[in-house]
């Protein structure tokens, strides 16, 4: 993979921004980010290389990861939380996820599990919760995924979620599946290869021709 500013230019952006808003410590703080940016950009490389979209991708078909790109930097920002925390450093990995709120306008905390390959387009004021994500997920702005009553929902593999669209609860969502803009699905369940339109108890269904996600991912990410 190729990062555009380099590695090391990517570590001491990191640095400056975490010690422009936060408090960060040259020690113990430096050590763990270090191994997190490593495992990171690890998860990072496996996601990009399953997005066909062409800023992921140089003409000579090399994967490409620039962090002055929103979405890709929300991306390795989350990453990089997740795999902080992963490894115990909690401190650092909350840090980092009010980072990327403070940068892309996204909450996605460390602790929610997102899938090995899933991209985001204008992730401004997309609120990701607790939920069960298969691969190939795609969110934009505005959109929320979250509880209800103390159920998360459960989302399928190629699940696109357009601008401010919700999802919450007890939801079940099939494979194959988009949710429209500024639909909202609470305690339903969403038969796979569906567009689903509408608002809570007022849905309407109808069969997904195509899906979107085949734009966004490679046919390999199942």
């Amino acid at each position: 993979m190729v990062i555009e500013p380099g590695l090391d230019k990517l570590r001491n952006l990191v640095i400056r921004q975490l010690s422009n808003v936060f408090e960060f410590d040259g020690g113990e703080d430096s050590a763990a980010l270090d191994s997190g940016i490593h495992s990171a950009l690890g998860r990072v490389e496996r996601c990009f290389s399953g997005i066909v979209l062409k800023r992921y991708r140089r003409e000579d078909g090399a994967v490409v990861f620039n962090p002055f790109h929103s979405g890709q930097y929300c991306i390795f920002l989350y990453y990089l939380g997740r795999e902080l925390s992963l490894q115990g450093a909690a401190g650092l990995a909350d840090r980092v996820y009010y980072l990327n709120r403070a940068l892309n306008g996204v909450d996605l905390f460390h602790q929610v599990e997102l899938p090995d390959v899933f991209c985001v387009e204008h992730p401004l004021g997309s609120v990701i919760g607790r939920a069960r994500f298969g691969n190939g997920f795609f969110f934009a702005q505005g959109v929320t995924v979250g509880g209800n009553k103390g159920a998360y929902p459960v989302i399928g593999a190629h699940v696109s979620m357009l601008s401010n669209s919700k999802v919450v609860g007890a939801s079940v969502i099939g494979d194959h599946v988009i949710l429209s803009a500024n639909s909202y699905v609470k305690d339903a369940v969403i038969p796979p290869h569906s567009i689903v339109f509408g608002q809570d108890r007022h849905l309407v269904i109808k069969p997904n021709p195509g899906g979107l996600t085949a734009e966004i991912f490679h046919s390999s990410v199942a």
